[in-house]
């Protein structure tokens, strides 16, 4: 999925530190760009609206769990 991301506002979670490693997000037409806070000019994935969705009620229903 190519998705232009040159005008994207990026946000971190109200939840991360100032000086933690952090995911950035950014929602666009077309997809949901996700990048390394620490690297704002690296690479950046996107997904389909649909797909971070689910990912996102994944994470609120504690369906992961950490080591897998």
């Amino acid at each position: 999925m190519s998705v232009d991301l040159s005008g994207a506002k990026w946000f971190k979670s109200r939840h991360s530190q100032p000086s933690g490693d952090c995911v950035e997000v950014a929602f666009v037409d077309g997809g949901v760009g996700v990048r390394d806070s620490k690297d704002p000019t690296g690479p950046a994935l996107v997904f389909a609206p649909g797909k971070w969705d689910a990912f996102t009620a994944a994470v609120k229903e504690n369906e992961f769990t950490w080591p897998a």
